[in-house]
């Protein structure tokens, strides 16, 4: 089992989650983050700590369409170890609904957290 990003951090990127990871398996974009389902160990510490809930075991059958995505951009984004500041509006996105198809950038974050 591994744990996955799942749209409601797209345009949040609290990044709260970083901070807490064992084995620093979450990687940055642009607009959200991912985590690499072949590095995390399944301990869950990063599940509670997102604002945003954003995070999901794969179990999880709203976390099914994500685990392919997550693995996707994890070995095209840059690694991020430590929490950067998330986006000015960031709690104005938290909770909206369909950010997926709007929203989502392929581009890499600068693995800042920026």
């Amino acid at each position: 089992m591994t744990y996955v990003v799942t749209e409601a951090c797209i345009k949040c990127k609290y990044m709260d989650c970083v901070e807490v990871c064992p084995v620093d398996c979450f990687y940055v974009g642009e607009n959200m983050l991912v985590i690499h389902p072949d590095e995390c160990i399944d301990c869950g510490v990063c599940e509670p700590e997102c604002p945003a809930e954003a995070i999901l075991p794969d179990t999880d059958s709203r976390a099914e369409a994500w685990v392919e995505l997550n693995r996707e951009y994890a070995a095209k984004w840059p690694n991020i170890t430590r929490k950067g500041t998330p986006p000015a509006d960031a709690d104005e996105w938290k909770g909206v609904e369909g950010k997926f198809e709007k929203f989502f950038s392929p581009e890499p974050g600068d693995g800042t957290g920026k």
